[in-house]
């Protein structure tokens, strides 16, 4: 190969990248991580247990009532047989008679 060829290829070369770099814009779903529905899911399920057991925690504190205790420990723990249904039905599971009880009711109305 001539050193005229090289020079060429070196040339061409660096065109390429210089077009890579700057012409070509990346997708921004690219560098955005992948995540499933039941990802998703798997995410709020953690969260829901994490707030179930700080809600005993402050519980036993004295920070709530018999009451308020009972009521917030019903709400998460119906939206937690709520997300595992979820999940049961995205992996083709069969739910349990206690989800499928849970998922028929529907939620409490929160107060503010």
């Amino acid at each position: 190969m001539s050193s005229t060829a090289i020079a060429l290829a070196c040339v061409l070369l660096a065109a390429a990248v210089m077009i890579f770099v700057f012409l070509i814009d990346a997708d921004p779903s690219d560098s955005a991580p992948h995540r499933s529905r039941l990802d998703l899911l798997l995410e709020r399920r953690d969260t829901i247990y994490d707030n179930l057991r700080d809600l005993r925690f402050e519980h036993r504190a004295g920070k709530f009532s018999d009451d308020d205790f009972e009521r917030m420990k019903q709400s998460l723990e119906a939206e937690a047989a709520g997300v595992l249904g979820e999940m049961d039905l995205l992996t083709g599971s069969a739910p349990t008679p206690a989800t499928r009880q849970a998922m028929s009711r529907k939620p409490a109305p929160r107060s503010s």
